[in-house]
This record gives structure tokens, C-alpha cells and sequence, in this order.
């Protein structure tokens, strides 16, 4: 699977998890509304800086929403 798709889904699923609309998510990183869709539907990726943001917004990681992406996409730690 595509890497910034599966970001993008485990974005959703999170967000959804924490029980979070994109606007609410967007207001609280400090991000466009649109470009969290645009993520989420894998159409663009965020950069580091924004990464850190929706993670802190989400109140997880952004080791963890790397992790999630690494295990949608397949990939293992060796």
C-alpha cells in the first residue's frame, strides 16, 4: 500500500478514535480543514512540522502514527 494513503488512513482512524471532526482536528494543529482531508484521503502528506502537530492535537505520538503507517503498509522493524 501506498505510504501516504495508509498515513492517511490512520490518521482518519485516529482521529475518529479520539472522537474529533476534521475541523476540530485542524483548529487544534493549527491546520487548513481541507488539507486534513487532503491527507486523509492520501492526496498530500504532511511535513514533519505538521506531523508533530496533528500528533500533539491527537494527544498520541508521532512515533505512533509512524508505527500505525509502517504496519498498514507492511513494514516490519528489523
Amino acid at each position: 500500500m501506498d505510504p501516504g494513503l495508509a498515513f492517511g488512513r490512520v490518521l482518519r482512524t485516529v482521529r475518529r478514535e479520539v472522537g474529533l471532526t476534521q475541523e476540530q482536528l485542524a483548529l487544534a494543529a493549527d491546520i487548513d480543514r481541507t488539507f486534513v482531508s487532503l491527507i486523509e484521503r492520501g492526496e498530500r502528506q504532511p511535513t514533519v512540522r505538521v506531523l508533530f502537530k496533528l500528533a500533539a492535537a491527537l494527544h498520541v505520538p508521532a512515533a505512533r502514527l509512524i508505527q500505525m503507517t509502517e504496519d498498514q503498509v507492511g513494514l516490519t522493524a528489523v
